[in-house]
């Protein structure tokens, strides 16, 4: 989908729909309210309207807030790929609203269409926004808008691909591949560690996960180094291809979707590809434990004790609880090579985070109030959802084990997603302590029915609030 501001007024500008946001307040003096009136248009919240005889294309909205505006947007542009029409046309209601238009024409025209035997491919090629610049200033703004915003939502188009990727296609040598691909398209540094190197490593626990795999694990590390950066930061992503549970074996319904528990690796992939193509003033490194979690005769087992990069033993009661271990060993790696200033994880991590939070919002962890409260901001303001989880003495209690370090999983089913991050907490050196936040994406990473922007699989949640914490840090709010 082609999207272009063009610096003409609405009418003078040939496209073959125009499209209209009207409020309830607005339709009372809409010179079209008979007609639509008679087809049952009421300006309700997302409601929409086509009068084809005259190319017109309405959209009813509450309130004029980015949430809106964006949600809307996307409905209006899976409306109008339903026609047969080619272009549409629209006002771009001002630079405070831009940004979250863009976002529904990409984001909302994302369709998970790859593996269909025939494809139907919309007609609708361009959106065009009107632009009326006598002075040239506001019309430089909205093109800035217009080009960072691209980047971003193609850049989460970008993961939500990934994340649809079949098992079968996206092993964790295919998201080797596809490392190697994106270093090369983007001018980025790129190291994989295969068996042997994990091995050199001491990365028992990654290892262990993936040992009854016939795909060999594989660690990412993707490496953006501006001239002079402002920060160094590091992410870490869990890029589990498939989960079947291990030897903890998940029920049948369970193991569909599996494909998604890759999402925090794929997610930390399309970030560094969005910060080098708006060339950040930051260096940032994306690290990937890319695994799959099978069964066979050399699987590991409960009861095992695993010994992790950091030295740290750990007792596995649950072979499902795995994306915790090979988090484990790419934090420590993460943090030997690279010396930050912040490091991230993204993770499909818990059930129980979908329990606390819901299917659309991400969990937000870790010791420092003032961070995760910039990310909270940072996600309101990119149009993701996010909810703090509190860390508490009691709940570490939960993992102690008696015969090693930490235990895997909590002694009690309560409070899982935080008893997970406070697992990973073992993992993270005292100087980092901080300067870490673990986000649990296993609710908002992946749905089977359409939200907001999101249309079925992937969502490529973590990549816009990460942006904009980053943008913000670059101009030198965080």
């Amino acid at each position: 989908m082609t999207v272009k501001l063009v610096n003409q007024p609405l009418a003078s500008i040939n496209a073959d729909l125009t499209l209209e946001f009207i409020t309830p307040q607005e339709f009372l003096r809409h010179p079209q309210k008979e007609i639509l009136l008679m087809a049952g248009f009421k300006a309700e919240e997302e409601q929409i309207c086509t009068l084809h005889e005259q190319r017109l294309l309405v959209c009813g909205i509450n309130d004029l807030s980015d949430e809106l505006f964006r949600s809307t947007m996307t409905k209006a542009i899976t409306s109008a790929m339903s026609y047969g029409y080619k272009s549409l046309k629209l006002s771009n209601y001002g630079e405070t609203h831009f940004k979250a238009l863009i976002e529904g024409v990409i984001l909302g025209s994302h369709r998970c269409d790859e593996y269909k035997s025939e494809p139907k491919p919309s007609t609708l090629t361009e959106v065009l926004f009107s632009h009326e610049d006598t002075n040239g200033s506001a019309g430089s703004n909205l093109e800035k808008i217009l080009h960072q915003t691209l980047i971003i939502a193609k850049a989460t188009n970008f993961v939500r691909d990934l994340v649809n990727q079949t098992p079968y296609d996206m092993t964790p040598q295919g998201m080797a591949v596809t490392a190697e691909s994106l270093a090369k398209s983007n001018n980025l540094k790129c190291t994989i560690l295969d068996v042997n190197g994990l091995m050199d490593e001491k990365m028992e626990a990654m290892m262990a996960v993936g040992r009854a795999s016939i795909n060999p694990p594989r660690l990412i590390h993707l490496s953006y180094k501006p001239k002079n950066p402002k920060k160094t930061i590091t992410l870490v992503g869990k890029g589990l291809t498939y989960d079947s549970g291990g030897l903890s074996l998940k029920a049948a319904a369970s193991m569909v979707t599996m494909k998604m528990d890759k999402a925090g690796g794929c997610a930390v992939m399309g970030i560094i590809k969005a910060v080098s193509e708006l060339g950040l003033d930051i260096e940032v490194h994306a690290f990937v434990g890319a695994v799959e979690n099978m069964i066979g005769g050399n699987a590991y087992k409960p009861d095992d004790i695993l010994r992790a990069k950091n030295g740290k033993t750990i007792e596995v009661r649950n072979t499902d609880a795995e994306g915790r271990l090979v988090l484990a060993d790419v934090l420590g790696y993460a943090q030997e090579k690279i010396k930050s200033d912040y490091i991230f994880d993204y993770a499909t991590l818990t059930g129980a985070c979908m329990v606390a939070l819901g299917p659309y919002t991400t969990g937000v962890m870790g010791h420092n109030e003032e961070l995760k409260q910039s990310w909270l901001i940072a996600a309101q303001d990119s149009g993701e959802y996010c909810g703090s989880l509190p860390f508490n003495r009691h709940l570490k209690k939960l993992i102690k084990s008696e015969i090693a370090d930490v235990c895997n999983v909590s002694s009690k089913p309560y409070g899982g997603a935080i008893t997970a991050a406070l697992f990973l907490d073992n993992f993270i050196d005292e100087n980092m302590k901080d300067k870490w936040v673990h986000f649990d994406i296993a609710g908002s990473a992946y749905t089977e029915s359409a939200w907001d922007v999101h249309t079925y699989g992937g969502t490529g949640a973590g990549v816009r609030m990460t942006l904009e914490w980053l943008l913000k840090l670059q101009q030198g709010l965080q």
